[in-house]
């Protein structure tokens, strides 16, 4: 594995930290300012429209640069946001900082992605993904626990500035482990210019991949984003036990992942098919298990593998549909953070209109069903197309 890869996966690391960690410093945060838990929740919904925002908006301002010189900036941006947040004296400064912080995230999964499979063979490039993304599942399995530790022990302007100090070693690590090469836009296709950039999403592909990334991850995040609830009110566990059943999950993202990125390197299209639908059955009978604990602990394990082991084929899958376009890459993360706002509110809903906190796990089984349609109409033109092709060429 090359070792710049490990510079990468630090640097998702952090910024997943910096973003799952608010979680559980939220009353400490209100406390302190004098803020209620409504406005101190602003902090996290900020962050999400910020990382929604930013993927493109930096991703596309930044088009013309050695990608390296873009992650070596970004990286530096959030170190400036987190340090920032760190020694805020009021909470607008506070949530500034977070903002700051989260412009960097959509743009440096997005080419840093690029840059991670730039540093392997063709063949490896899905597992390269998940390795950079393994620093988010970790994050994903830590970020609250962490927060709510630090904050407990030493207040929550401690555990910002353990995220900076982790910005600060991981943008080190990129200055120095990551080749200049892996920053050149050459070599993988990709498009310098803005209207290439945006070009690209002329391809139906693009578009099919984006919109089954945003489902699959609304099934996802539908469920979770009530599953304490669920948990609580439905499987008869206490609120103690939320902490380590959510941990047991981020376990679930991590080997998803890792097993997401090896399948989709040996048939990328199957792989993705068979993770949404695995993801569709998990949610599916989940909904219809609640109510037996042992069952629960069980299936938020798989919810966890099934819910991130589309992901780093679903990035290579739009990059190579995109010719390599950086804003395409940066575009999956915001479309995975619409995805997330979309299940949510559904399952919101579903909760408002009576049908009970099993209710997320079945409209998030709807959004990861339509995304096997979505997915499995992208393969069939993919491969009529390729068919077209071959019956074009006069070799």
């Amino acid at each position: 594995m090359p070792i710049g890869l490990v510079a990468l996966a630090l640097g998702g690391f952090g910024i997943g930290l910096t973003e799952f960690l608010i979680a559980g410093l939220l009353p400490q945060v209100a406390s302190d300012f004098s803020v209620s838990e409504a406005t101190a929740g602003g902090l996290i919904s900020g962050y999400a429209l910020s990382v929604a925002v930013g993927a493109i908006a930096l991703t596309a301002a930044t088009a013309r640069l050695a990608r390296k010189h873009v992650l070596v900036g970004l990286m530096a941006l959030f170190v400036v946001g987190n340090l920032l947040s760190a020694v805020a004296p009021t909470y607008s400064v506070l949530l500034l900082g977070r903002i700051v912080g989260a412009l960097c995230h959509g743009s440096f999964f997005g080419i840093g992605s690029l840059v991670a499979r730039g540093l392997v063979a063709p063949e490896r490039k899905s597992r390269a993904v998940a390795v950079m993304f393994a620093g988010l599942t970790l994050a994903n399995v830590l970020g609250v626990p962490f927060g709510a530790l630090v904050g407990e022990r030493w207040g929550w302007r401690a555990a910002f500035r353990v995220v900076t100090a982790i910005g600060v070693l991981a943008l080190t690590g990129i200055v120095t482990l990551v080749p200049g090469s892996a920053g050149a836009a050459a070599g993988t296709g990709a498009p310098a210019g803005m209207r290439d950039q945006f070009r690209a999403f002329g391809s139906w592909q693009v578009w099919l991949t984006l919109t089954a990334t945003a489902l699959g991850y609304g099934g996802m995040f539908g469920a979770f984003s009530y599953i304490a609830y669920t948990f609580t009110e439905v499987s008869g566990f206490s609120s103690a036990d939320v902490a380590w059943l959510l941990m047991l999950y981020g376990a679930g993202l991590v080997v998803g992942n890792l097993i997401g990125g090896r399948a989709a390197d040996r048939d990328r299209d199957r792989a993705l098919v068979l993770a949404l639908l695995a993801l569709t059955i998990t949610l599916a009978v989940f909904g219809l298990l609640a109510g037996s604990a042992v069952a629960s602990v069980v299936l938020a394990f798989l919810l966890g593998v099934a819910g991130f082991a589309a992901v780093p084929g679903m990035i290579t899958r739009v990059t190579d549909a995109a010719d390599g376009a950086a804003l395409a890459a940066s575009a999956n993360v915001s479309a995975s953070n619409v995805g997330n706002a979309l299940g949510a509110w559904l399952g919101g809903l579903a909760i408002t209109a009576g049908l009970g906190y099993t209710a997320p796990l079945y409209t998030g089984a709807a959004l990861a069903l339509t995304s096997v349609i979505v997915m499995l109409v992208a393969v069939h033109q993919a491969r009529r197309a390729a068919r077209g092709r071959q019956a074009t060429d006069p070799c």
